[in-house]
């Protein structure tokens, strides 16, 4: 299991702006991560006093990255761009009302030096969230 602070070692984000408690199991095709950010007052993406569900995109392209980075002989992973966002499905208007942890899987598709392919889910409450698959660009 890695912590907050190894994950903060291995990713772009940094602050409060890494969002991920910890990374439970991973392997060479997929990861899964738990998140309790999304329940704190102070959660950069709160707008409104709230967490709007769509957030919980940046929950998985945070997971793509730490997988990224651990398939990568723990090298961290430089930023990338968002280049598409497919098949997305919303189950929730907002994710901090969710009780207890949100479990992140992302499954690669396809992973080359110059971006990658993620199919991932966001669950909570024994539940998917938000589900999708999104491609990432490396410069």
């Amino acid at each position: 299991m890695l912590t907050r602070e190894a994950i903060a070692a291995l990713v772009p984000h940094q602050g409060a702006m890494c969002l991920l408690e910890r990374a439970l199991a991973w392997d060479a095709e997929r990861i899964l991560c738990e998140a309790e950010s999304h329940a704190a007052p102070d959660n950069p993406l709160r707008r409104d006093g709230m967490l709007p569900a769509v957030c919980g995109l940046e929950f998985a392209l945070q997971a793509m990255a730490l997988h990224g980075a651990l398939s990568a002989g723990s090298a961290p992973q430089r930023p990338g761009f968002v280049s598409s966002l497919r098949d997305v499905r919303m189950a929730a208007s907002r994710l901090d009302t969710i009780a207890g942890p949100l479990r992140i899987e992302a499954v690669a598709l396809v992973a080359e030096s110059n971006g990658f392919i993620y199919r991932f889910d966001v669950a909570g409450e024994g539940r998917s969230l938000l589900a999708g698959q999104a491609a990432v660009i490396l410069p």
